[in-house]
């Protein structure tokens, strides 16, 4: 195989994304302090959408959990506007055959939301509510489930906002085709025979697939003390097969158990790619499914000695380019996510491939988000550089018919994370997501001949100062095992660095997910950017490590967490202190320690295996003991992929278990957790505050309960409480008249 060009940030080409915001002159903004109404204010936009001709873009635009959907011209200054009657999510819509609406689901009926502001109205309204509405590859025709009697479409498919979802996400009810022309119904599938969802078409518009839902199955975890008013429950889902069935009506035909993790992408009209992660992570296999039923053929495995560990955000899925030649997904195999290419034959679709996976991305960084450009010739992704990490440009990989001799050309470069491409439908221009040091998340195109860019949203609220934000510096300091660990430093500007001030450790959630160079690229995490901005403006210093587990840095830097969580990564995380300790104007005698879920769990385990390094600590949504957490189906693979079971490692188990070891803890803690969570059950900080009672050490603990808020906090009034109550506490625990350096 012939060599590819290895990416390199310093050959980038692109320009400045510092510009003023669209829409508005470049003049100077009074400066004024930020405040935590301002932070709320901050809006995060999402979901964008081409229109048919290129010419607009239409997205999602979320403020403190209130979304609404928007439109913004792709070339002009004009800022967005809102979509009348187009609801808050974008989610299932779809383009009108003329591209001049948006077809959304309302109530379950089917809406027409025109893009030039003109009213909505109904395309048909019915007494049954209908659900899952996909249009047909020509756009004459929408599949969709119609409620059986008595039914609520999406039953048991409760997904938590912000979240990941529980539930198979379907209905049960009949699978019924319409024309839009005159409503004419066709019942492809009965409600007796089966419960819906992910209901999709073939790309020639005469096959339906479908995959069965069965009824989840609910656990009770509800412990003694609780008493017979309060019950808690965990959701086991059932996975059910998949079925393709003409679209006119017939027989189906049992693909088998499609189902998984990943998604189905049509490589022709009649077969599917489809991506499977084995039960215990350790293996992913992307497979080719005929319509027409047998057994599925392997195309590519990753078979992994530890974990599959590239995140869903990487959308490392096997994609098919629109001409059905090539085969995209993405690989750790050489220790870096990287781009890879199949080649199919196109003339024989039985056959498994015509060629070897060919690699094209190269290199010491990280290869995320692969795009198809519309003719089937180009590949656009986002990634980072190495000792870059916390930055990421966009990239478009030409394969001119050869992936072994494939160019790859910048797009961006400057500070600051550009993420997502979505190629236009005429394949001469990008939307994107960009952040930076200054600007939280917003949108932007990009002309990928000329890389000329323009700015389509501006999130912040126009008082904000955007010249009075810190910038971050990355820092590396020695693990436990001397491996060095990199973090963000954030120091408040004009400093008087002749006096000791008071310091907090943020530890980001997730495990798999990572600071970044300015704002988080998710919203769920820029919130607390945002926070610790306003923090910084109050004289705090702020250190935010990216642990072992950590995306950006490569395959064995994420999977040094195996058969050690809460192990030598806790570890990673509160050490931080060590380099606080090297700075003369932090005062060791005040810093505290705060996070979010996997954050929360190391805050937990920083406080009581160093009861005396942290003054105060947060936990906002932590796990408090693995085993429990092994015990929820929801979750019990993902635990046992990386540490195995409480039976094969108690020892492991033991070290991932804060909650046993409560009675160390001596400084105060604070517990922020919302009863609606399903990413880490509201329990666990039930049990936490029961065993500290127990031990006897309930004074130093307080408990804020958000009632309906779910794992990451989004509700104006949750928001409003959460930022103040940590403010409060970190100010009367640590925020006292600067020391005097020695």
């Amino acid at each position: 195989m012939k060599d590819v060009l290895t990416l390199s940030l310093a050959s980038a080409i692109g320009v400045s994304l510092l510009v003023a915001p669209r829409g508005e002159t470049q003049q100077a903004r009074a400066a004024s302090p930020l405040t935590i109404e301002q932070l709320i204010d901050i809006r995060h936009p999402s979901s964008p959408m081409w229109a048919p001709d290129g010419r607009s873009v239409v997205f999602v635009w979320d403020r403190a959990g209130v979304s609404k959907v928007y439109v913004v011209d792709a070339a002009a200054s004009a800022p967005p506007r809102e979509l009348p009657g187009a609801g808050g999510q974008l989610a299932g819509a779809f383009w009108s055959r003329d591209g001049r609406a948006l077809m959304i689901v309302k109530n379950g009926d089917l809406w027409r939301a025109p893009i030039d502001g003109s009213a909505a109205s109904a395309v048909w309204t019915t007494p049954a509510i209908e659900s899952s509405m996909v249009p047909s590859p020509d756009g004459t025709r929408v599949a969709f489930v119609r409620a059986a009697a008595g039914t609520t479409p999406g039953a048991g498919a409760a997904a938590g906002r912000g979240g990941r979802g529980r539930g198979a996400g379907g209905a049960a009810g009949d699978l019924v085709v319409r024309t839009l022309a005159d409503g004419k119904e066709t019942v492809v599938v009965r409600s007796l025979e089966h419960a819906i969802g992910g209901l999709g078409w073939s790309p020639d518009g005469q096959t339906l697939v479908f995959n069965d839902v069965n009824p989840p199955i609910r656990h009770e975890q509800t412990p003694e003390y609780s008493g017979s008013k309060i019950i808690y429950t965990v959701t086991e889902n059932v996975p059910g097969e998949s079925h393709a069935i003409a679209a006119a009506g017939g027989n189906p035909t049992s693909l088998g158990m499609l189902g998984g993790f990943g998604g189905r992408r049509w490589l022709d009209a009649r077969h599917l790619v489809v991506d499977r992660t084995s039960a215990d992570f350790k293996r992913r296999t992307t497979s080719l499914v005929d319509v027409g039923g047998g057994e599925p053929k392997v195309l590519h495995e990753d078979v992994k000695e530890k974990f599959w560990s590239i995140t869903g955000d990487a959308n490392a899925g096997a994609q098919p380019s629109p001409d059905g030649k090539w085969i995209a997904f993405l690989s750790d195999r050489d220790g870096w996510d990287h781009l890879y290419v199949m080649p199919t034959d196109a003339n024989d679709r039985r056959a498994t491939l015509s060629g070897s996976p060919i690699q094209i991305t190269r290199g010491k960084f990280e290869a995320w988000r692969p795009a198809w450009s519309p003719d089937g010739t180009r590949i656009a992704f986002d990634a980072n550089a190495e000792n870059r990490y916390g930055d990421r440009q966009l990239y478009v990989a030409s394969l001119g018919g050869d992936p072994s001799h494939a160019t790859i050309a910048a797009l961006t470069s400057g500070r600051g994370t550009n993420i997502a491409p979505q190629w236009s439908p005429d394949g001469t221009h990008l939307v994107y997501q960009h952040t930076d040091p200054h600007n939280s998340a917003d949108l932007w195109a990009i002309d990928v001949a000329s890389k000329k860019t323009m700015r389509l949203t501006d999130s912040m609220p126009a008082a904000m100062d955007r010249a009075a934000f810190v910038e971050p510096e990355m820092v590396k300091y020695a693990g436990p095992d001397g491996v060095q660990v990199p973090a963000w430093l954030l120091v408040p500007k004009n400093l008087d660095r002749s006096k000791k001030h008071p310091a907090i450790v943020w530890i980001h959630g997730d495990g798999v997910n990572q600071n970044y160079d300015g704002w988080h690229v998710q919203r769920n995490y820029a919130v607390y950017y945002s926070f610790h901005q306003y923090l910084l403006q109050k004289g705090y210093v702020v250190i935010a490590p990216d642990y072992r587990g950590s995306i950006g840095y490569g395959r064995d830097w994420r999977e040094g967490v195996y058969m050690d969580v809460g192990g030598k990564d806790a570890k990673d995380a509160w050490m931080a202190a060590n380099y606080l300790k090297t700075l003369s104007y932090v005062d060791m005698d005040r810093v505290g320690v705060w996070g979010l879920s996997y954050g929360g769990f190391f805050t937990l385990i920083a406080l009581t295996d160093q009861p005396r390094l942290f003054r105060a600590g947060v936990d906002v949504a932590g796990v408090v003991d693995y085993a429990m957490y092994y015990e929820d189906p929801y979750h019990g693979g993902w635990t046992a992929s990386r540490i195995g079971t409480p039976a094969q490692n108690p020892k492991v188990y033991a070290n991932a278990s804060p909650l046993s070891h409560v009675d160390r803890l001596e400084r105060p803690l604070l517990v922020l957790h919302g009863t609606s969570d399903v990413n880490v059950p509201y329990l666990h900080s039930v049990r936490l505050i029961d065993e500290l009672m127990k031990k006897g050490k309930s004074d130093l603990a307080s408990f804020m309960t958000y009632p309906g808020e779910f794992h990451y906090f989004t509700r104006e009034h949750v928001l409003r409480d959460a930022w103040h109550r940590v403010e409060d506490f970190f100010d009367a625990n640590l925020k006292s008249a600067p020391r005097t350096s020695h």
